[in-house]
């Protein structure tokens, strides 16, 4: 039987109605956190701010003009660049190379992937605040056993030369957890019957890992790749935390000259800052889709 074209109009219209009421409440979430949000950063850049932080009128690029005239918002981008780089090519490559470990079928093996996975389990505060701990200069745990084989106090987080390495070490130690599960997930998902066969073939050891299993899971190399440098690009908290930006300003990122401008010490410059974050969000566009055009090519879909 043919339903008839006006009927059918009818209930088409009537299951859009249905799609847009059970979608209503993300959008409204979306718009109100997201969507809003970012046209206020984009109209506040091109915009003035008086003392108080309300818009003092329209100044086009002048905010953009001024930041990238600045040597010091120069030092907070390679600032930000290197701390990236020191977050997340280490915290795949240790996350990956315990994850190989493990999926070699030894001995309590559900033990060490729960040890290992554990620092996912810690907010970045809570983890911040226990390696603030460690790095104290006079009564740190790392100090103390330095000094145990003769070796003077580190000055960790204050240390101009060591801080953003420390900072660092503590975000990498912040990520493995997380990466650990991804990589053992996709590790756990590979086929039998093609690691049985490149065995049978005589791939074994680092040859079955290099030839087999990484090209398997490079989908998930890629996923922690791209979710890795966003994540990096927008630390906060450890910052925060742990060297307040310091010292002399050496890891100041993007995301924490934002916050500098805009609310701390009773700072209220919203144009020059959301400035900053029009920036970070080109950012962050570029290198995506710059991930997405170079190393999704050498990613195999199985």
């Amino acid at each position: 039987m043919t339903v008839p074209t006006a009927a059918a109009g009818t209930a088409r219209r009537k299951g859009a109605w249905a799609a847009l009421a059970y979608l209503l409440p993300a959008l409204v979430v979306f718009g109100i956190f997201i969507f809003w949000p970012l046209v206020k950063s984009v109209l506040l850049s091109v915009q003035g701010t008086d003392i108080l932080g309300d818009p003092s009128g329209f100044v086009g690029f002048v905010n953009y003009s001024k930041l990238f005239s600045d040597p010091e918002f120069l030092t907070v981008l390679w600032v930000t660049f290197a701390f990236t780089i020191l977050t997340v090519v280490p915290s795949i490559a240790i996350a990956l190379f315990i994850a190989l470990i493990l999926h070699g079928r030894i001995r309590g093996v559900r033990f060490f992937r729960t040890a290992f996975a554990l620092p996912f389990a810690f907010s970045v505060a809570t983890a911040s605040v226990i390696f603030g701990v460690l790095f104290n200069p006079a009564s740190g745990v790392l100090n103390g056993i330095l000094s145990r084989v003769g070796i003077d106090k580190v000055q960790w987080l204050t240390d101009p030369d060591l801080a953003l390495w420390s900072v660092s070490a503590a975000t990498v130690w912040m990520q493995i957890g997380y990466n650990l599960l991804v990589i053992s997930a996709g590790l756990g998902a590979l086929p039998d019957d093609v690691l049985e066969a490149a065995r049978l073939d005589g791939a074994s050891g680092f040859r079955l890992q290099r030839s087999i299993i990484m090209p398997l899971i490079t989908p998930q190399l890629f996923f922690l790749v791209v979710v890795g440098t966003i994540h990096s690009l927008q630390s906060f908290g450890q910052i925060k935390i742990l060297t307040v930006g310091g010292p002399e300003g050496r890891t100041t990122t993007l995301v924490y000259s934002i916050y500098e401008q805009a609310f701390a010490n009773n700072n209220s410059n919203y144009g020059y800052a959301s400035a900053q974050a029009m920036v970070l969000l080109v950012i962050v566009l570029i290198i995506t889709a710059l991930q997405f055009g170079v190393l999704e090519r050498r990613v195999f879909y199985r």
